[in-house]
């Protein structure tokens, strides 16, 4: 089985070389990364194309012409590993909030199951560097979500998710709506619904170190918005 790393950036020049460097330390040898720029000004596209010489036709840097957002980028990165055979994907944010010391254990854990989920919201995990509120409001955001949708899942708006291909096939992917921070709510709510196995690892999640965050209040209450039409959408395995 192969694996590509799917890492969406824009403006992270202070990151991609050190964090490529440590995903390669941990994926099989067979693994790649693909990494998704939005057209960074700060040069992060081209340090990732500078990198790939360290890692010959296993780095790849997919160069899209304007900032088109993170569902977007894993859609361009699935379509792009899906028609190179790759049978295995891992999202992951490029600013160190998603430690790559826990690939392994993802690894480890989807042999048994379709799809794999870094929680931050089970036992064991949790958010380093955030204030109180700002992690009392993405803990009662997720809930949410949850209750909205009836869905299992602790941590639906996390973003450290690792796939089969069985998966997406399931999700069917041109069905998804969300264009932004929802994105994760409705692969995981649409995942759920279509009867995918999986199972939740906690993670610790760090605020990242450099660089700036791409989480804003709008961005976060039109995801809280768009649940519903989510929710509103045809159930996929489901009769309707």
């Amino acid at each position: 089985m192969s694996l590509l790393t799917i890492i969406p950036t824009y403006n992270e020049a202070e990151n991609i070389e050190a964090l490529v460097k440590a995903v390669f330390a941990r994926i099989p040898p067979e693994g790649g990364v693909l990494v998704v720029d939005d057209n960074s000004p700060d040069g992060t596209a081209a340090l990732a194309e500078k990198a790939a010489g360290d890692y010959p036709g296993r780095l790849r840097v997919l160069n899209r012409r304007e900032k088109q957002g993170l569902a977007a980028a894993y859609l361009a990165g699935f379509s792009w590993g899906l028609d190179r055979g790759y049978d295995m994907f891992l999202e992951m944010d490029a600013d160190f909030s998603h430690d790559p010391r826990y690939i392994p254990l993802m690894l480890e854990e989807i042999q048994n199951r379709e799809a794999v989920f870094g929680s931050r919201n089970i036992a064991g995990g949790c958010v380093e560097g955030w204030p109180f509120l700002r992690n009392l409001v993405s803990r009662g955001g997720s809930l949410y979500s949850r209750l909205v949708l009836g869905c299992p899942i602790r941590d639906l708006t996390g973003g450290f998710n690792m796939w089969r291909e069985s998966a997406l096939k399931k999700i069917d992917l041109a069905s998804i709506i969300a264009k932004g921070y929802s994105f994760q709510i409705e692969m995981k709510y649409k995942a759920f619904l279509s009867g995918c196995s999986f199972v939740e690892i906690p993670i610790i999640f760090a605020e990242r170190e450099r660089g700036r965050s791409k989480m804003s209040k709008r961005i976060f209450f039109e995801a809280l918005v768009n649940v519903w039409k989510i929710r509103a959408r045809p159930r996929a395995g489901r009769p309707q």
